[in-house]
């Protein structure tokens, strides 16, 4: 969210109706009185925390399965977790899980936000797309120079990513792109039609390209009729499930992503909610949660994945069963229990506690990091004259669309 002087004019509509219930003078820091200590928010104005680096683009050394860092920033007054999220480059559950107890949309001036910005990669082939529905996360690893050694690093994208909701679940698999197009036509399947008119909204059988296009301005579609992999005119969903089925991304995101990956590239859906990887010698846990509509038997996590080191099919698995003696396998119990999507140490040997592990984490200015994909304009059609975007319809929520 740009920051534009003066401050009166900062409360975006997203809070009009919060702000409504609020006294409005609590809606501003007070001086803390004498020989109160200053909250986080005055001690970050009085000394700026150093700017975060983006967490969207790594190179992946071999045997490496972690990526990013664990990073903490403190919310200002105007904050929701949807602008939060899209500054860091997460999604909306994703900081939800990792702040349990603080309101998304109203987390208060001065308030400790974890950013789950690092990340266990999927166990899953390191080529092409690769999206995990449990983490809802995207995964890119370009295509390596022709002369590069089979067993060298390799580079990595990641973003969130929002996809079906229940009833409407995107599918797992492996398929590809087959074509892409800028600024589409969005054309609603019957069914989508079908359920929009149940709630009493009439969809038209064509949506032009333009602010009102759930697509938003790149489509990529995929092997698989009627899934897509498009950005959206609703950033806030981004990171939930809220689709009928496609596969969002924020703006700045699929824009990206577009310029990429070329047509042709393959694409693989996994759901796995609890990734174990290696961080040099140390096994590190992310556990996510099954979704509600995940059908599996996740009753005990530990047996679950104990399963899979007896046959184990993949190299991080053969390493997972040598170690599997070593491994705190309590600690993983524990984690799936309260799954805050947050990597922690499960072996071998001691590992700091998930409060301290926070408490170690580097804290960062509340602020687009360096060399992120967003520039802070929320309207993606900005500057463009062929799209004018009526001044009500730059902020938006969470909807069904594609």
């Amino acid at each position: 969210m740009m920051r534009l002087a003066p401050r009166l004019l900062l409360i975006p509509a997203t809070l009009v109706a919060a702000a409504a219930c609020t006294p409005f003078e609590s809606l501003w820091r007070k001086p803390p009185r004498e020989g109160e200590p200053p909250t986080a928010a005055a001690a970050q104005a009085a000394a700026p925390l150093p700017l975060a680096s983006a967490t969207h683009h790594f190179v992946v050394g071999p045997g490496q399965d972690v990526v990013g860092r664990l990073q903490v920033t403190h919310a200002f007054h105007e904050d929701t977790f949807a602008d939060i999220a899209r500054r860091f480059n997460v999604g909306y559950e994703e900081l939800v899980r990792a702040n349990p107890g603080v309101d998304p949309w109203l987390p208060g001036a001065g308030t400790p936000i974890v950013l789950p910005t690092e990340f266990v990669l999927p166990d899953a082939p390191r080529e092409g797309l690769v999206l995990n529905l449990a983490a809802m996360r995207l995964y890119y690893y370009p295509k390596r120079p022709k002369d590069a050694p089979k067993d060298g690093p390799v580079e990595v994208y990641t973003h969130p990513i929002g996809i079906g909701k229940v009833g409407w679940a995107t599918p797992e698999g492996t398929t590809k792109v087959v074509s892409r197009a800028k600024d589409p036509v969005w054309t609603p399947p019957l069914s989508v039609r079908r359920e929009h008119e149940k709630e009493g909204d009439i969809l038209p059988a064509r949506v032009p390209p333009g602010p009102e296009n759930p697509l938003g301005r790149h489509v990529m579609r995929l092997g698989w009729p009627s899934y897509l992999i498009h950005g959206t005119n609703k950033p806030p969903a981004v990171g939930m499930r809220a689709s009928a089925g496609c596969i969002r991304l924020y703006p700045e995101d699929i824009a990206r992503i577009y310029e990429l990956v070329p047509d042709g590239t393959r694409v693989t859906v996994v759901n796995q909610p609890y990734l174990l990887g290696w961080h040099g010698d140390r096994l590190l846990l992310q556990a996510y949660g099954p979704q509600v509509d995940d059908q599996r038997d996740w009753s005990d996590v530990p047996k679950a994945l104990r399963q899979k080191t007896k046959k184990p099919a993949t190299p991080l698995w053969k390493k997972v069963a040598e170690q599997a003696a070593a491994i705190d396998w309590q600690r993983i119990e524990a984690a799936a229990a309260q799954p805050h999507g947050i990597a922690i140490a499960v072996g071998p040997g001691p590992a700091p506690e998930l409060a301290a592990a926070i408490a170690q984490a580097p804290r960062v200015r509340n602020a687009i990091p360096q060399g992120a994909n967003w520039n802070g304009v929320e309207d993606q059609y900005a500057g463009d004259p062929r799209f004018a975007r009526p001044a009500d319809a730059a902020a938006g929520t969470a909807s069904t669309g594609p």
